[in-house]
């Protein structure tokens, strides 16, 4: 997916929602800002908005001299998550289609999102599991595709829905490599929040090699390029990795919630809108 004029003054609502995080003297935040509009007379619009915002988040990382702005915001979405898990998984088994209960589950956990949706309601999306619904065809190719699957490569979004992540795995019972981010940027999940979560338990954790809130392929590391071109089936959560995915050819199905006017425009959604698709669009 290409950047949109539209994704402009979001990187400055990023970096500057990043810079405090990061630190409380405001002149330093200030710098991050000039920075950033540093950035935008050579941005090129038939980029995906990750690998802009990669250089956003460096910035951060540099001026402020803190790598992980968001780091006790994650730990605490990771606890909250981990006190529903149980819970969850009763609804899952408890259901007439599991897989599409985990779906969903899986969708809804996508909301824990600082960089697009800072004032996320995740109770309200969980207690609204019943009304959402998935598309039944794209829903149905999915599930057609777990059950053909030998190994399942799953790309990691946020830190906080990896417990949603961990019980769509093990629903789907499949042989599963979880990627997650290189480095700390935005509250992405990287390793240690994946292992944080229990992700270890359900699946084998790698690291994508990309610095990015996304997966840019030209970005990731050999290892990981190697598990994305094998694949039997590829889970592509949240909106980074749709942006950075959209046009990719392969097993990849998208599972998001749509928190942003211009991908609601893209994927002709409105925002709040749970989808599942199939690659590419």
């Amino acid at each position: 997916m290409n950047t949109y004029l539209d994704c402009i003054p979001c990187f400055f609502k990023q970096a500057l929602l990043a810079a405090r995080a990061a630190t409380k003297d405001e002149a330093k935040a200030k710098e991050v800002l000039d920075r950033v509009a540093r950035f935008i007379p050579i941005i090129p619009l038939n980029s995906s908005p990750p690998e802009t915002a990669r250089l956003v988040y460096a910035a951060v990382r540099e001026i402020t001299g803190v790598a992980d702005p968001f780091r006790v915001h994650k730990e605490k979405s990771i606890e909250k998550a981990l006190s529903l898990y149980g819970e969850l998984k009763s609804m899952v088994h408890g259901s007439r289609d599991p897989l599409q209960t985990a779906v969903k589950i899986a969708i809804a956990g996508n909301v824990i999102d600082l960089g697009a949706n800072p004032d996320f309601d995740l109770e309200g999306e969980l207690r609204n599991l019943s009304r959402d619904e998935v598309a039944d065809d794209q829903y149905d190719r999915f599930k057609r595709y777990v059950e053909n699957a030998r190994t399942v490569l799953y790309l990691a979004d946020n830190a906080g829905e990896t417990v949603f992540d961990r019980i769509l795995i093990e629903t789907m019972g499949k042989e599963t490599v979880y990627a997650v981010r290189d480095v700390p940027i935005v509250n992405d999940a990287t390793m240690e929040d994946a292992q944080r979560s229990g992700l270890g338990r359900a699946a084998r954790i790698v690291s994508s090699g990309c610095d990015g809130p996304g997966t840019i392929l030209a970005r990731c590391s050999p290892e990981f390029l190697g598990l994305f071109s094998q694949a039997d089936l590829i889970v592509s959560k949240g909106q980074g990795n749709f942006e950075t995915l959209s046009s990719q050819e392969g097993p990849i199905f998208f599972l998001l919630k749509v928190k942003c006017p211009v991908i609601a425009r893209h994927l002709g959604a409105n925002l709040g809108d749970p989808v599942i698709k199939q690659a590419p669009l």
